[in-house]
């Protein structure tokens, strides 16, 4: 299931243009399937080592967990490539009961739940709010209510902010990995400091507690539907809009509660 209203790029080795659009996901899990053929690479930034991957048409980065992993990689993504674009790619939960697991939305507003900042996208449909932890199914509905907004994630705002202090245009393309009232197993704790998730000491937890078995093998089947769905999404269709021709990246304004 897609709802999306502007077909954007598929990255498959075209023209090859002289500047890249980046792609700004969390986890590599998340976009495997696209990149697993791409060149990768690693490279330094402000002290910190990224795996980049490549082709002829984007640089992909998988920052890590949260909006200050977000923040570094796309500052580092920007600075070492000097992207056409920047595009905030990967999972999000869902905060609207019609978008189920699977379902690609390109996002036109983008709203930071920490301080109420707004990024507007150039093309897309769907408001999306970034949160400072998983959102839960309580926290869901109290998102969903606050700010009108459709999914959440927790990185795309820092995307666009980086995007936007750089005059860089923005975009943002999510996959519904977890339905409205899914409620997620605790895994915040299980987030580094560097926004790497730590898969085995989360297993170990689950294994602990048969409670959670079910949901976690359910998650797990919602992450790689999610994932091959966005993948599928982003290898399939070519641009019908001209990166040049999207204008100034965003505006930061203060949304009212």
């Amino acid at each position: 299931m897609t709802l999306f209203t502007e077909r954007l790029n598929g990255f498959r080795p075209m023209d090859t243009p002289k500047r890249k659009i980046a792609l700004v996901a969390a986890l590599e899990r998340e976009v495997w399937p696209l990149v697993k053929q791409w060149s990768a690479s690693e490279r330094e930034f402000d002290g910190r080592q990224f795996r980049f991957f490549e082709n002829a048409r984007a640089v992909l980065v998988c920052g890590g967990i949260g909006a200050e992993a977000a923040r570094r990689a796309t500052e580092a993504i920007i600075r070492l490539y000097q992207p056409v674009a920047v595009e905030s790619v990967g999972f999000a939960g869902a905060l609207d009961s019609r978008l189920e697991v699977g379902t690609v939305i390109g996002v036109k507003r983008v709203i930071d739940a920490k301080d109420g900042s707004t990024a507007e996208a150039p093309i897309g449909y769907w408001t999306l709010v970034s949160s400072e932890s998983t959102a839960g199914v309580e926290q869901k509905k109290k998102l969903a209510l606050a700010y009108g907004a459709h999914a959440v994630d927790m990185e795309s705002a820092a995307v666009a902010r980086a995007a936007q202090c750089h005059g860089i245009p923005f975009l943002a393309l999510k996959v519904i990995s977890d339905a409205h009232d899914f409620e997620m197993p605790p895994v915040d704790r299980f987030v580094s400091h560097d926004g790497r998730f730590r898969t085995g000491r989360f297993l170990l937890f689950a294994l602990l507690r048969p409670w959670w078995w079910l949901r976690v093998v359910r998650l797990a089947r919602n992450s790689n539907k999610a994932a091959k769905a966005l993948c599928r999404w982003l290898d399939q269709y070519n641009h019908e809009v001209q990166i040049s021709e999207l204008g100034p990246s965003l505006h930061l304004t203060t949304v009212s509660h």
